[in-house]
């Protein structure tokens, strides 16, 4: 697909593509009562020169929110910022970041990748937990490892994003069925709360969500253990503003970078209806 076919696709679900940019839309975000984590968007940077300035646009990223006063965090790939070239150039990386985090008293989320990376993140998010509280992480619920993970990952504090996972996996590493990934889903959310973790429930389906309120009511799970957290962009007819009104915490994830194409082509794959669901919009502003 080309650039000039892809960019109307990608418009409603990119936050732009400079920092100015997006926070002018977390701001939006915010004042609809939500909270933000923000991402720049790439991955698998193979050049150091181009990892570390990732690295210093995440740390200006976090001088940014503080002095403008956004509820608003950071997440980020390891391979975005230098997992690729050696685990130690990813180390020194995110070290530099999680000061920044540290010195403004914000959180930093360790993004999930392919299940290449997963053993190399877990260990990263250990070093950075290590020095500093405010540090979470991914458990993707499609990878058959995920449970396992919870039981050891799951001490105090521990703060975790349940998402499906979006990569292409083979059979023994991960579930195919859509419903299998979904009731793994549900078992890592009763997982995380049997260890008084905090959990951020990453997801879009109307469905799951109604499981999730079902089980969270059901065990009377304190709202300020949890939060929901949806892609920007993706429409929800409304149920983020009737969670929110019922006390829960939403988190919009806002991508935002000049490398939006590769992004914008995989959300399409992930869900065709976005084509139609643009297409409309663009006639309607006419």
């Amino acid at each position: 697909m080309p650039k000039w076919i892809a960019r109307p696709f990608a418009r409603p679900y990119v936050a732009g593509e400079t920092s100015d940019e997006a926070l002018v839309q977390v701001k939006t975000i915010n004042d609809r009562g939500f909270a933000a984590t923000i991402d720049i968007l790439g991955e698998h940077v193979t050049n150091i020169d181009k990892a570390r300035s990732i690295t210093n646009q995440y740390c200006d990223l976090y001088h940014k929110i503080d002095a403008q006063q956004l509820d608003c965090n950071i997440s980020i790939k390891p391979t975005h910022v230098g997992l690729l070239i050696s685990p130690a150039e990813a180390m020194t990386n995110i070290s530099t970041i999680l000061k920044q985090a540290m010195n403004y008293n914000n959180f930093l989320r360790l993004d999930m990748e392919s299940s290449l990376y997963t053993d190399q993140t877990f260990e990263i998010f250990k070093y950075c937990k290590s020095i500093y509280k405010n540090v979470g992480v991914v458990i993707q619920s499609y990878l058959h490892r995920s449970l396992e993970d919870v039981k050891q990952l799951a001490v105090v504090d521990f703060n975790a994003r349940i998402c499906k996972g979006i990569y292409q996996e083979r059979e023994f590493i991960a579930f195919q069925n859509n419903e299998e990934i979904k009731k793994n889903f549900l078992v890592l959310a009763k997982a995380l709360a049997s260890k008084g973790a905090y959990a951020g429930y990453a997801t879009h389906d109307h469905n799951l969500i109604d499981q999730l309120l079902a089980y969270i009511e059901s065990e009377n799970i304190p709202p300020d253990k949890l939060e929901f957290q949806v892609l920007y962009g993706v429409p929800m007819d409304g149920r983020l503003e009737e969670l929110r009104d019922l006390g829960y915490k939403i988190r919009v994830y806002v991508p935002f970078g000049p490398d939006w194409f590769d992004y914008s082509v995989r959300r399409l794959k992930e869900n065709p209806d976005i084509l139609g669901y643009v297409i409309k919009n663009m006639f309607k502003s006419e």
